[in-house]
């Protein structure tokens, strides 16, 4: 089967990609211009690489790049609730301005643990950008530490969606575009 055969339908394309990633990376430029320290990307692996690399190329400021692994839906499609590190951070982001990359917030549970070890770990302060936000999908409230804010590429409805890093059992991550998957496929 070919990928494109496994979307029911495109909910973003590859552009409206392109000028979302760029509109986010002005807004962290902005926000981070001198005398800030230069912040501290996490790309939480592996679903938010593509829309971590397409970031920093926009970002106009030093930054510092990091990954996190944090695993809580195994190959289902819905979050097991109970997050665990798998993979932590090589740089020490004490007193740091850390901005978490999130390919999606769905229940907030993977979030709201990743933002609790980044604290631990002395942060001074913790944003999130993420690429999608499920809000109908929450279930954890997360509270961002410091000054942190909370970037939000779009929001997306109810939907089990793939592409552009994210997967169904580790598959349709090379997509350009985000679309939802047949749900035939998965159910």
């Amino acid at each position: 089967m070919a990928l494109v055969d496994a979307i029911e339908r495109v909910l973003w394309t590859e552009q409206d990609i392109s000028k979302r990633v760029s509109e986010l990376a002005s807004q962290i430029t902005d926000d981070f211009m001198p005398p800030s320290t230069p912040p501290v990307l996490v790309g939480v692996a592996t679903g938010a690489f593509l829309f971590l690399a397409d970031l920093v190329k926009h970002i106009k400021l030093p930054i510092f790049i990091d990954f996190i692994r944090a695993e809580s839906y195994g190959s289902g499609t819905q979050s097991n609730g109970a997050p665990t590190i798998s993979f932590d951070l090589k740089l020490d982001i004490h007193g740091k301005h850390v901005i978490l990359v999130e390919d999606i917030v769905d229940t907030g549970s993977t979030l709201s643990c990743l933002i609790a070890h980044l604290e631990s770990k002395g942060a001074s302060s913790v944003s999130v950008c993420s690429f999608l936000d499920k809000p109908a999908r929450r279930k954890v409230q997360f509270e961002l530490v410091g000054k942190g804010k909370f970037y939000r590429g779009f929001e997306c409805p109810d939907y089990f969606v793939v592409g552009y890093g994210m997967d169904f059992a580790e598959l349709y991550r090379n997509l350009a575009y985000v679309g939802v998957l047949k749900p035939e496929l998965y159910k």
